[in-house]
């Protein structure tokens, strides 16, 4: 029997047994209840609350203005509707960065207003002192590396991450400094799929990728799998529905039958 049937409960440790029994890891964002609660009905691995909830919650053009009010209002919903999968929550901009303190106060907040079982945070050896000082505290802590959206400013484009060697080794090394400090997995964001396969082989935690080939487990943005927006579409995406037209034809139709005068009709009313 699969692990996948057999457990009740995601946790760190069962991603991990997952990993060394080479069964792929499923992630996917949610942001409210109702779309938990229905994504953990599927079996899905691990659910992000996701500081792309800026983007495609709240309209912003970036993840760094969502704030940590925010995040964790998110989360506290999310978390209502979930009983099986790992639900992780990402520490946002200006929450964690140069702030060891800091960093422990958010995370703790995102705990204990929550109930969620993880926090993520970007980057790896600037951001050591934070992820140490967080898992001191007992919460586990799931790196990102690659392209860190937080850090879009620094980077000026979304592009490719790690093609030239010299930042292709900064990021070997900060993930294994990530993996040493005790983090129980690390999200890869759009680096060459070659560099995530060797990270992958050498990192004993599991590798999550998102536009990173094939390794570990894979995590996308529930809206942009979904078809609920259209704007972004890079070659990693794969949309699995196109929601955009399904809502919108079923919304055409409503008004469509009210405006006509054919709902409610007599079945429908008291």
């Amino acid at each position: 029997m699969s692990i996948h049937k057999e457990i009740r409960k995601v946790t760190t440790h069962v991603l991990q047994a997952m990993k060394h029994e080479g069964k792929k890891i499923t992630m996917l964002t949610a942001y409210d209840y109702s779309m938990a609660k229905l994504l953990d009905k599927t079996g899905i691995d691990v659910i992000l609350v996701g500081d792309s909830a800026s983007n495609v919650m709240a309209g912003f053009d970036s993840t760094l203005p969502i704030t940590l009010d925010m995040m964790i209002y998110h989360a506290a919903s999310v978390v209502r509707g979930v009983k099986r999968a790992l639900v992780v929550v990402d520490l946002p901009f200006g929450t964690y960065q140069s702030n060891s303190k800091l960093a422990l106060s958010s995370a703790i907040r995102i705990m204990k207003e929550t109930g969620a079982a993880a926090v993520k945070i970007e980057g790896g050896e600037e951001v050591i002192d934070s992820v140490k000082r967080i898992l001191s505290a007992g919460i586990p802590v799931m790196g990102h590396l690659g392209l860190t959206p937080q850090s879009i400013h620094k980077f000026g484009t979304y592009v490719v991450r790690a093609r030239e060697e010299e930042e292709a080794s900064k990021l070997i090394a900060d993930a294994h400094i990530l993996e040493d400090a005790g983090c129980f997995g690390i999200v890869l964001e759009k680096v060459p799929a070659s560099l995530a396969n060797q990270i992958a082989t050498e990192i004993k935690i599991p590798i999550i990728g998102i536009g990173a080939g094939a390794v570990d487990g894979q995590v996308l943005v529930l809206h942009d799998m979904l078809g609920i927006t259209q704007e972004f579409s890079p070659r990693f995406l794969r949309r699995y529905a196109n929601l955009d037209k399904i809502i919108s034809d079923a919304v055409n139709n409503y008004i469509k039958d009210v405006k006509n005068n054919n709902f409610p009709n007599e079945n429908e009313q008291y």
